[in-house]
């Protein structure tokens, strides 16, 4: 058995999504999960708490990607509309190579009886938009913040569900029409 203080968060992830794509992510389960890592369930607990905690980590990572990629260079010069289609478009980057698995596991949070974890994906759309802001430094303030929270998480989530809808469509071939959509958004240069 492995030293679970040994296991980072994407060496779990990165074997449950290799186990959720052999078949899928409704017949995944969290044994093969803990038997695939060769550690206990009870060491798995202290990792994650359910499958929901693993569709989180492709999140946490895809946030991460995302913050990454606002830090390179030439990034600052770009307008604000395009920093910003730059940020969802990386985000959107993360999720290409699992959209089945990403697709299954929003349907399994939108389920009747998940009412838990669409209350969770409402703060946690919320958060992922604020990060984006924050990366695109575009912090608008006043009434002129609500109005672009709404306006960016509109385009979000709208993109969000066309990338996944569509198999060829891949976040470069989006990110010009990010760029459109977020314009009248955009602070005056």
């Amino acid at each position: 058995m492995h030293n679970i203080l040994m296991l980072s968060d994407d060496t779990v992830l990165n074997k449950a999504l290799e186990l959720a794509r052999s078949t899928s992510w409704e017949d995944f389960n969290i044994n093969e999960l803990a038997i695939g890592l060769d550690i206990s369930l009870s060491d798995l607990y202290r990792c994650v708490r359910s499958r929901d905690d693993l569709a989180d980590l492709l999140f946490d990572r895809a946030d991460t990607n995302m913050l990454d990629a606002s830090q390179k260079p030439g990034f600052i010069q770009q307008t604000a509309e395009a920093r910003l289609a730059h940020c969802i478009s990386s985000w959107l980057e993360t999720l290409a190579p699992y959209k089945p698995l990403v697709r299954e596991m929003l349907g399994y949070k939108l389920e009747p009886g998940h009412i838990h974890l669409q209350a969770h994906g409402i703060t946690r759309i919320s958060r992922t938009v604020q990060w984006f802001l924050t990366a695109a430094r575009w912090q608008p303030q006043g009434l002129s913040r609500i109005v672009t929270e709404l306006g960016v998480t509109s385009v979000y989530v709208i993109t969000f569900g066309r990338f996944l809808s569509d198999d060829k469509l891949n976040p470069p071939h989006l990110k010009a029409q990010l760029q459109a959509r977020l314009q009248p958004l955009a602070p005056p240069q």
